[in-house]
């Protein structure tokens, strides 16, 4: 009887270091998305072989990304200001090489319309070459789905090229349901053709299938090299921009300032929708920001219709501020000249 009861008592013992073991470090297929970090812009980047040494800084703010165990994310269930998100929804099912890949490209295009729009604003010369749009996922109803690869670039459609990705969709979404279209693409250095037919889309227009993302390179005779590294991701574009443009242009603007911001950046300066605009700001709050810009574009009418309270980035980061109670100034903005008008006044 005695050694039943010692075998049951070792048993437990196992099970139980066993099941702490399971919560502690096993990793489950979800995600928490809490508040960052921010990154002085200086660290990265280098204008005209010239570092910036004025006083203040730009901060571009990250969203920390973590791969959860069942401790997390209980833990996580007590945060405010954390997410959690399923592994489907954070890599929309790419596996974790693809979808590293896939923050690059956005990184590497987030740079090029940050070079070409400081530059812009900055009056230099600056040329940006459009070479088509990069492959980052394709629908599950897509004719091109066992075809076109993530990271293939779509250089044609219909024998047709563009000068940008917006000129691309507009195209496209023109073209009647069921009608066929010829796409033209490179993979791995080798061009291609292939055929398929226009499909009706989640958002209700007509299309390909794909997710997309601008392949550029700008020229110009001002180098600026950015060392980004494993930083992936589009939405540092704006902080970009409006680094290079002070550097170049009004190296004073920044006034000895810390000053935070998250957005994408357009090839004619508007400041694009990002995700985790409530946990940004409070990113730029903790690395002593005093002023935030965040976009304040209105929502889409597809996202109202599914879901009716959707706020605006500028609403997110807002209501944010207030519940945290943190100091800092959270300013709109639409474009880079509002951010670059804002810090003039």
């Amino acid at each position: 009887m005695k050694k039943n009861k010692g075998l049951i008592l070792i048993l437990s013992i196992i099970l139980g270091v066993l099941l702490l073991w399971f919560t502690v470090f096993v990793p489950l297929p979800y995600y928490i998305e809490s508040p960052g970090g921010a990154m002085d812009v200086k660290q990265v980047l280098t204008v005209n072989e010239e570092e910036d040494k004025k006083d203040g800084s730009y901060e571009f703010t990250y969203v920390s990304v973590q791969q959860a165990t069942a401790l997390q994310l209980l833990f996580a269930q007590f945060d405010p200001y954390a997410d959690i998100t399923s592994a489907e929804e954070m890599t929309g099912g790419a596996d974790s090489e693809e979808y590293f890949r896939i923050a690059q490209f956005y990184m590497e295009t987030s740079q090029n319309m940050a070079k070409y729009q400081g530059l812009t604003l900055a009056k230099k010369d600056v040329e940006m070459d459009f070479f088509g749009v990069y492959v980052l996922d394709l629908a599950e109803d897509s004719t091109f789905k066992d075809v076109l690869k993530i990271a293939d670039t779509v250089v044609s459609i219909n024998g047709k090229t563009f000068e940008s990705s917006p000129d691309l969709i507009k195209y496209v979404s023109g073209l009647e349901l069921g009608s066929p279209v010829t796409v033209g693409y490179v993979t791995n250095g080798q061009e291609k053709s292939a055929d398929g037919k226009i499909i009706k889309l989640v958002n209700g227009k007509n299309g390909i299938g794909i997710t997309l993302v601008d392949h550029t390179e700008v020229k110009s005779s001002v180098p600026i090299d950015f060392q980004t590294g494993n930083i992936g991701g589009p939405s540092a574009g704006l902080m970009f921009t409006l680094a290079i443009y002070t550097q170049l242009a009004e190296p004073d603007l920044r006034d000895g300032r810390t000053i935070a911001g998250t957005g994408t950046i357009e090839q004619d300066g508007k400041v694009g929708d990002i995700g985790g605009a409530d946990k940004k700001v409070l990113s730029a709050a903790k690395a002593g920001a005093s002023i935030f810009f965040v976009p304040n574009n209105p929502v889409d009418k597809e996202i109202l219709r599914e879901n009716p309270d959707a706020k605006t980035n500028y609403e997110e980061a807002k209501e944010a501020v207030e519940k945290a109670g943190v100091d800092i100034e959270v300013v709109p903005v639409k474009t880079v000249q509002d951010a670059i008008d804002y810090l003039k006044k």
